[in-house]
């Protein structure tokens, strides 16, 4: 029963973030979305109360998935400028296959929706600032490596260049690549660590 549970509320998100895909523009109710399922308003309801917790459902969804595989970067060991490259692709790959929770993560789809989903969102990406000025911390630990500007500028520079490439997909209603010129723009990245990495003393 409870992995029914479960796979119902997984199939709400799917559907809920297919139509958000699928119809830029227009307003998502309860009773369609409980047609896309094909269960009524009242099932919809025994597993998320409001439109909201759905909406929040997305975002944990998002939040999971990408911290997860950025776990998955860092414990591979690789140096700085490799995790960072990785973790860019990364969020850039999942916002173009993903248009409908792309919309979610640039507020576009929560417009009209409750103010504490934008919150919830921005959290994501304070997560993600927080998550790379841990790796510049590491770096400097494990590799030796020290950049010459802070760890939090360094941190909001990625997390800045995201956004602004899954803006950009939003802004071209998704006929745009994200990606298009990052084997070019990776070594902008690469020469900017390159030019403010300093070795520290050898560890002891």
């Amino acid at each position: 029963m409870k992995k029914d549970r479960h796979n119902r509320k997984a199939q709400i998100l799917q559907a809920l973030a297919q139509m958000l895909e699928n119809e830029v523009g227009g307003k998502i109710t309860t009773a369609r979305l409980a047609a896309e399922v094909g269960v009524s308003e009242a099932a919809l309801y025994r597993h998320f109360p409001s439109k909201g917790k759905m909406f929040e459902g997305l975002i944990e969804f998002i939040e999971e998935t990408l911290i997860s595989r950025m776990k998955a970067i860092r414990d591979g060991k690789a140096r700085l400028l490799e995790q960072t490259d990785a973790v860019i692709v990364l969020w850039l790959t999942f916002a173009q296959k993903n248009p409908g929770m792309c919309r979610v993560m640039m507020g576009d789809a929560l417009v009209g929706e409750h103010g504490r989903l934008r919150q919830r969102v921005a959290q994501l990406f304070a997560r993600l600032e927080t998550e790379l000025r841990t790796w510049v911390r590491d770096a400097e630990i494990r590799d030796g490596e020290r950049l010459c500007v802070p760890e939090a500028a360094f941190a909001n520079f990625v997390v800045a260049m995201i956004e602004g490439q899954i803006h950009a997909l939003v802004r071209h209603a998704y006929d745009y690549n994200a990606l298009q010129y990052w084997e070019d723009q990776r070594h902008v990245l690469s020469a900017f660590l390159a030019n403010r990495l300093e070795e520290l003393p050898a560890l002891n």
